[in-house]
């Protein structure tokens, strides 16, 4: 039985979940209005916990250096890369924060969460070998593209890729493309820094085992959240100015919670997964380099396999895939609840649609979780022909949610990326989606300010603050040859990137 409510606390802002986007926004805020009051709510006993934790994701710095469906192939034979463009002048933002954190010693051991690790996109057969040199001759014509390289040549690949070219016929049909400054990130690393960073301030609280069970709007602009400790059951409440919803999977539910408008119509599409994790140290020794691939027919984008050289807690780390599932939970340590507590009257229409649509990704993330361990061996050995079940383990990746909207025509439509739904009047928005959101951030959470937070946006102070954490803020690092190469060797040097380290 729950125990007597608390009196009423009273903040500026109150960030729900203790992740890699609650702890960018929080640091931005903090940085840009340090007079703000901001609490911070976890429902775990720990930060980065969920999505943002190093084995629940790639730690891929997604920057479209080799992510195939960031560039995908149109129907006239051409390549779009307006989606890779915008990713990538995106995380040459976020570096230019994480710099501006360390050099103000706000973040320290950016070692830590960051290093250099290879960028590599590979593909087998005579179709997708001609698709990827067309796909690298478009990129190289951009600024931010100008140093990737390609390669047919099987002796390059033996350097670029040692394991991959280990019981691989001369005859087959291979290539690959590859971009040295490409960067393995530890985000759950990386939040804790942050968060440590604003514990640090007498005006930011963190609260680690509370759930938060319900948000009202009350008279006055205010939001009311009625919040549960898991361990005790004692109940209290929390009035905020500003509310944002940072909760991963969660997102959703605690959005609609909220009873706004522009809510109405989301749903939710979860999709789990498995990593492959390579237990032999002389097999890990062997690879360095992020090598992407093509997706499968019918998979989501976050299930393109990879072969993924990590660096985690100072050991270094080599996985495999991801293999998709489908569980009901829109957390890792969720509830199998959580989908069918999704559903609502507003979003049952889109769901409904945007499943029937959809039927081939329903039947493939199915088949997913039917396969065998060997069935897994077999896609990681298009990868490392010579790869043996021995040396790897099953490891559980996080959970996703991917957004489902209403379309033009009353439909649904399954979207896949990152989405900010907020309110009106902006006293409340949500984080909802998945990839490429961490590595993009700090850009998704300054548009944020900049939309739920107009009139401090507007101010010089701000703007100038603002150039001062993002030096490029406001220009195209594509477009200008010599600002790109200036920030990046600054980031670069800041955060201790080398290329001769690897």
């Amino acid at each position: 039985m729950s125990k007597k409510t608390k009196n009423v606390k009273e903040v500026d802002v109150v960030l729900i979940g203790a992740g890699i986007m609650s702890a960018t926004l929080g640091t931005l805020i903090n940085e840009l209005n340090p007079e703000l009051d901001i609490e911070i709510i976890e429902r775990l006993d720990v930060v980065a916990g969920e999505s943002s934790e190093a084995w629940n994701n790639a730690g891929t710095g997604h920057s479209a250096l080799c992510e195939l469906n960031y560039t995908p192939e149109q129907k006239d034979g051409s390549i779009d890369i307006s989606k890779a463009i915008r990713i990538a002048e995106q995380f040459e933002v976020s570096k230019q924060f994480w710099s501006y954190l360390v050099e103000k010693k706000i973040v320290n051991n950016p070692e830590r969460f960051i290093r250099f690790v290879p960028h590599m996109s590979v593909v087998f057969g005579e179709k997708d070998v001609e698709f990827l040199k067309k796909r690298h001759a478009t990129m190289t014509r951009e600024t931010l593209f100008k140093d990737m390289k390609v390669t047919e040549d099987k002796e390059t690949l033996r350097k670029w890729v040692p394991l991959m070219m280990q019981g691989r016929g001369e005859d087959s049909k291979m290539a690959a493309t590859r971009m040295e400054i490409g960067t393995d990130v530890n985000f759950g690393a990386l939040t804790e820094e942050l968060i440590q960073g604003l514990q640090k301030k007498e005006n930011i609280h963190l609260q680690l085992n509370k759930e938060v069970k319900n948000i009202k709007s009350k008279k006055g602009g205010l939001w009311r959240l009625s919040i549960k400790d898991v361990k005790t059951g004692d109940t209290s409440k929390i009035r905020a100015r500003f509310v944002f919803i940072g909760a991963g999977g969660h997102s959703l539910l605690l959005l609609e919670k909220s009873g706004i408008p522009e809510a109405k119509g989301y749903g939710g599409f979860p999709v789990g997964g498995q990593w492959l994790r390579c237990t032999n140290e002389e097999i890990i020794k062997q690879h360095y380099g992020k090598v992407y691939g093509k997706a499968s027919v019918g998979a989501p984008p976050m299930s393109v396999p990879h072969l993924d050289t990590r660096h985690i807690n100072g050991k270094r780390a080599l996985l495999f895939g991801p293999y998709a599932g489908f569980s009901t939970k829109f957390l890792k340590r969720g509830s199998y609840f959580d989908l069918p507590a999704s559903i609502k009257l507003s979003n049952i229409g889109p769901m409904i649609s945007a499943g029937v649509h959809n039927l081939p990704l329903t039947k493939y993330l199915i088949s997913e979780v039917m396969k065998s361990p060997d069935d897994k061996l077999h896609a990681l050995k298009q990868f490392m022909p010579a790869a043996q079940l021995k040396d790897w383990e099953i490891e559980k990746a996080g959970q996703r949610v991917q957004v489902i909207k209403k379309d033009p025509k009353g439909g649904g439509v399954l979207e896949f990326g990152t989405e900010v739904v907020s309110s009106e009047d902006g006293s409340i928005a949500a984080l909802l989606g998945a990839s490429p959101g961490a590595s993009t951030s700090v850009a998704i959470m300054i548009d944020l300010l900049k939309k739920c937070f107009p009139e401090r946006a507007k101010s010089q102070e701000y703007k100038k603050k603002l150039r001062e954490i993002i030096p490029s803020w406001g220009k195209s690092l594509n477009e200008n040859e010599k600002l790109c190469r200036e920030v990046r060797e600054r980031s670069h040097k800041i955060l201790k990137l080398s290329i001769a380290e690897n």
